[in-house]
């Protein structure tokens, strides 16, 4: 059995979705952008807070919405125009990770039966904002069953314009040992990037099936052929699925010991200008993609 609870004592505004074991479970913060909290899977915490890091500078498991990553300078053109971004980055001179992942979100419809936990989260746009002066409404789907945990995220433009876009999420995975943790992945292309981390172009990549972590410092985007990730740590083994056909992969090294973000996105750093990924959604449309995480425990 499954059930939906809401942490009223809590400053951070949080829903859980739990089995009545406890052996899974999913914390989400409605506050900060509704992001994943902590996520334990079979017994098994993949997810954790990155405390005594700030929120504000790692982004831990935010939607990346209306873009992922990074827009150089906050600028770009669109359609004739052109648009500034706040700088968020101010070190980098750049705009970093969109616009919702500090948003307050409604839950919008929740559900709990026998065999999972779903409830609807939202968040709705009516003011045209610096660098994107459009108006949407966003919906994070969370559902928790026995198979792990899948996020849909769905976009509907509520204006009369159209807008460009890119979508990205920000989770960060514990692993008991990261030097003795690897990734599996098909890729042969990875992006070149400035010591700004903006794109300037793309390399070949060697795959060797197996990408070992070790003691790497990452900060890369690999332009995958499929839409799995495998990340396999001493205790569990994790898969990562999208719904995306063009998916990019970013890994991420915090500077918090046995921790890794492994971020899908559908577009690059500086899409804004290098239409890398970048979609176009017109009004009234709407734009949905599933993730998908699944966990096995090793004995």
């Amino acid at each position: 059995m499954y059930k939906i609870e809401r942490n009223k004592d809590d400053r951070f505004s949080e829903i859980i979705l739990t089995n009545t074991q406890n052996t899974s479970y999913a914390k989400i913060a409605l506050n900060k952008g509704a992001n994943l909290q902590e996520l334990c899977l079979n017994n098994m915490l993949v997810i954790e807070s990155l405390a005594p890091l700030k929120y504000s500078e790692t982004y831990a498991s935010s939607i990346l919405f209306p873009f992922a990553n990074r827009i150089k300078d906050g600028t770009y053109a669109f359609k004739g125009e052109c648009y500034q971004f706040e700088i968020n980055r101010k070190e980098e001179n750049n705009a970093l990770h969109g616009l919702v992942y500090d948003k307050t979100f409604i839950v919008l419809d929740k559900h709990a039966s026998e065999t999972e936990a779903i409830i609807t989260l939202e968040y709705e746009e009516l003011n045209e904002s610096k660098g994107f002066p459009f108006t949407y409404i966003i919906q994070l789907k969370y559902t928790l069953n026995n198979h792990g945990l899948k996020l849909n995220v769905l976009v509907k433009n509520t204006d009369s314009k159209a807008f460009p876009f890119t979508l990205g999420w920000h989770p960060y995975f514990k692993s008991d040992n990261l030097y003795e943790s690897t990734l599996q992945f098909d890729c042969n292309k990875k992006l070149v990037l400035d010591e700004r981390m903006i794109t300037t172009g793309i390399e070949d990549y060697k795959n060797n099936n197996t990408f070992e972590v070790k003691d790497k410092k990452l900060d890369d985007c690999f332009i995958l052929n499929t839409n799995t990730i495998k990340f396999s740590t001493p205790s569990y083994d994790m898969e990562m699925t999208t719904s995306s056909n063009e998916t990019f992969l970013q890994l991420y090294t915090p500077p918090k010991s046995n921790t890794i973000a492994i971020e899908p996105t559908t577009g690059v750093s500086d899409s804004f200008n290098n239409k890398m990924g970048l979609q176009v959604l017109e009004p009234e449309k709407t734009y949905s993609i599933d993730w998908e995480i699944k966990c096995n425990t090793k004995e």
